[in-house]
């Protein structure tokens, strides 16, 4: 009766973890066929006024560099202005951004610590006032580099009547370690075969942590609240409850800093995962029944993402499947389920392995070095297994942890 019982709940899984993969392998083909098929942006005056936050716990090496970069960005210099939390910060961040030319906001508070909370407190402190003007608001972060056009793209996609919006989030140091180029090609895989494939297919993209605009009326509505430890996600559960998709601007770049190291990269990981897991136990069923109830498919893919950490897990389980029927039920599972199942994953994953490259390709970011460094980009994504793992058993640590950035350049080196 046990091992029925075991059967039965292994073969479950792995048609859960099957359907998972083959319904995120079919939208992520859309995403290829989203470069045949866009729309022109079509070109508008300025006639947005963006209030634009860089959260910033102690980032004196490179607050400075986004800060200039952020001054020299092609949209009127009074169609903006810069404001740079310096959250409890020890260093001279706020000495360097104010010499900049950046307005400042510091702010002290050891209990609420991490990007959210200082996002709240800065919103309330700029945004809700009375005397405001600001049309949109902007995030980035501290180790931020910014296309000169970002602006002037978000002000066509909120004049075409957006109101959510997420940049495409770049590379800053692609090349810089086997960790920050496997972080680039998942970023840019992620871009195209995720990102365009929910734009082109009406679904709603997701917040990615920077490079994302909002409408003030809708933070004024809704309010941010969005302080866990991946508020990104949060705040884009919460827009969907509240019937507002996340729109795609594909032009407007943010080039992001990749962790150097592999320690770097499992810590920074692991707060996802976490953060995940938290989000997915709060908002996986209210997504769920509020699909159901208006029928939205956006609601279910959106609910359907949350569950990442546990699928990835349950990915990691298929490739137990052979050891698990020979070791565990004797080799007497049904060739079907110790087989066909295990196979299909794996033929989802080769084929999705061969789709990134198109990607690449298709966004003119696939280069002989990195064509070098895929086999351990294979390494990378099955560190993912034991990561989910430890972000699932430590969802309730709350605790923010800082990811140190120290890698200075300018926007002229990388456009």
């Amino acid at each position: 009766m046990l091992k029925d019982t075991l059967h039965f709940v292994f073969v479950v899984l792995q048609v859960l973890a099957v359907v998972y993969g083959l319904y995120y392998f079919s939208t992520s083909i859309y995403g290829i066929v989203e470069k045949f098929n866009r729309k022109p942006t079509r070109n508008y005056l300025p006639l947005k006024r963006f209030a634009v936050f860089i959260p910033a716990h102690n980032e004196e090496r490179v607050i400075g560099n986004i800060v200039e970069n952020l001054k020299q960005l092609n949209y009127p210099a009074d169609g903006y202005d810069v404001f740079v939390i310096a959250d409890n910060c020890t260093d001279d961040t706020a000495h360097i951004a104010a010499a900049g030319g950046a307005n400042v906001l510091v702010r002290t508070n050891n209990e609420k610590r991490g990007k959210g909370f200082a996002l709240q407190w800065a919103f309330k402190e700029i945004l809700y006032r009375k005397d405001s003007d600001y049309d949109a608001t902007v995030i980035f972060d501290a180790d931020n580099l910014v296309s000169k056009n970002f602006l002037k793209e978000m002000n066509n996609k909120l004049c075409e009547g957006h109101k959510v919006l997420q940049g495409y989030i770049d590379s800053k140091n692609p090349e810089d370690s086997w960790i920050t180029c496997s972080y680039s090609m998942a970023f840019w895989s992620a871009n195209r075969l995720f990102q365009c494939a929910r734009e082109y297919l009406g679904l709603s993209c997701q917040i990615g942590g920077t490079g994302f605009c909002v409408d003030v009326d809708v933070l004024k509505k809704i309010g941010w609240e969005a302080t866990c430890l991946v508020e990104d996600l949060e705040f884009t559960m919460k827009l969907m409850l509240n019937g507002i998709r996340v729109g795609w601007a594909h032009d407007a770049v943010v080039y992001d800093e990749k962790p150097l190291t592999m320690a770097q990269s499992w810590k920074q990981r692991r707060r996802w995962m976490q953060g995940f897991a938290d989000v997915c136990s709060r908002y996986f069923m209210k997504l769920l029944v509020k699909s159901v109830k208006d029928r939205s498919f956006a609601l279910l893919d959106c609910a359907l993402y949350t569950l990442q950490p546990y699928m990835i897990i349950m990915g990691g389980l298929m490739l137990l499947v052979p050891f698990v029927n020979a070791y565990v039920f004797d080799n007497e599972m049904f060739i079907f389920t110790a087989s066909v199942f295990p196979n299909f994953f794996k033929a989802f994953g080769m084929i999705q392995f061969l789709l990134i490259p198109a990607g690449l390709l298709i966004d003119k970011k696939f280069s002989y070095k990195l064509f070098l460094y895929y086999p351990t980009y294979v390494l990378y994504c099955l560190t993912w297994i034991p990561i989910s793992i430890q972000g699932v058993i430590m969802k309730n640590n709350k605790e923010w942890s800082h990811t140190l950035h120290t890698r200075t350049l300018s926007i002229h080196e990388l456009e």
